[in-house]
């Protein structure tokens, strides 16, 4: 890539292989076409959008919906079986979308199976992987749940439906039980609808001791709402005593520029850029797949690279 910079796919090439969305953002239409090659390559047939007005068309991000029941969008069949029994047993009132999970290509949700699953399935490599990634902080994971909230509705915590898309508890190097908290975002612009703001936000905002300014409107408002609203969760967590230290973390990739720009914004909001003050750390996509490589999973870190970070194959459909 010229200058590590993604480029601008021309809109004839997007809507030959039918992933030509005009509000699609610079990263998210790359993003949408490398989910459509890679497609392509393993012979998947094309699913369907159905817009809000009900009407359907072919998308090259989708899978076909009867295909993707068997699997088509995890990287293999064993993390397609765990998505399932996770679906199955999701924790009471958690949101999982299943056509987004069987057949949104584009989505975070299959990721984050693609890209904890294996982990759940194998401890050890749960041990190594957190133990490379945070060296200074893990010394043992216990356990790693999908969609996790401590207590939805739970006036003890944010009392609302606020959940991290994983949670893994661990033990620390100092002996303690402790957790990581993290969102992962892949496309997304950080513009998601902004929730209704709770007293209790509000209660905690200030008493948690994380901000430089509490009351700022930029917390309350996108692309940082969500992110404050998270980790306040995570921090209540520790304030209950459910555990005695955590960490909340975003994982994006490096070239989703309007994530990194949200995460470089919300953490000018703390009041310290160190996370065992802040309980605050910003990790790339590009680091995890980097961390199987150091545990000596290079299969695992291809197969990510390849669905999700491979923008070299975007640069060659353009030019050849």
């Amino acid at each position: 890539m010229l200058h590590n910079r993604l480029p601008i796919v021309p809109s004839h090439i997007l809507k030959a292989h039918k992933v030509y969305e005009p509000s699609d953002s610079r990263f998210m239409s790359a993003a949408r076409f490398l989910q459509a090659l890679w497609r392509e390559e393993k012979g998947l047939p094309i699913g369907v959008h159905r817009d809000p007005k009900g009407k359907r068309r072919k998308l090259g991000s989708r899978l076909d919906s009867k295909l993707a029941r068997q699997g088509s969008n995890f990287l293999s069949p064993e993390i397609a079986k765990l998505a399932f029994r996770e679906s199955v047993y999701r924790e009471i009132g958690a949101l999982i979308d299943e056509e987004r999970l069987w057949t949104n290509m584009l989505s975070s949700q299959p990721l984050c199976f693609n890209l904890f699953g294996g982990m759940k399935l194998d401890a050890e490599k749960a041990n190594q992987f957190f133990k490379q990634l945070f060296p200074e902080y893990v010394a043992a994971v216990t356990g790693i749940y999908f969609e996790h909230s401590p207590g939805r509705g739970n006036p003890d915590f944010t009392e609302d439906y606020t959940a991290f898309d994983v949670l893994v508890t661990c033990t620390t190097v100092d002996g303690e039980s402790g957790f990581i908290a993290i969102e992962v975002k892949y496309s997304e612009t950080m513009g998601e609808p902004i929730g209704t703001l709770r007293p209790r936000y509000e209660e905690l905002s200030n008493r948690v001791g994380l901000y430089n300014a509490p009351d700022a409107p930029a917390l309350r408002a996108s692309p940082l709402q969500q992110l404050w609203r998270e980790h306040m969760l995570s921090r209540t967590m520790i304030d209950s005593e459910t555990y005695s230290t955590g960490r909340f973390i975003v994982i994006y990739p490096k070239q989703n520029h309007q994530c990194a720009g949200a995460v470089k914004s919300y953490q000018k909001q703390l009041v310290s850029s160190d996370p065992d003050v802040s309980g605050f750390q910003a990790v790339t996509l590009e680091d995890c797949v980097a961390t199987f490589r150091a545990i000596g999973d290079n299969e695992t870190a291809n197969a990510l690279h390849g669905r999700y970070l491979d923008f070299e194959r975007v640069e060659q459909a353009i030019f050849g």
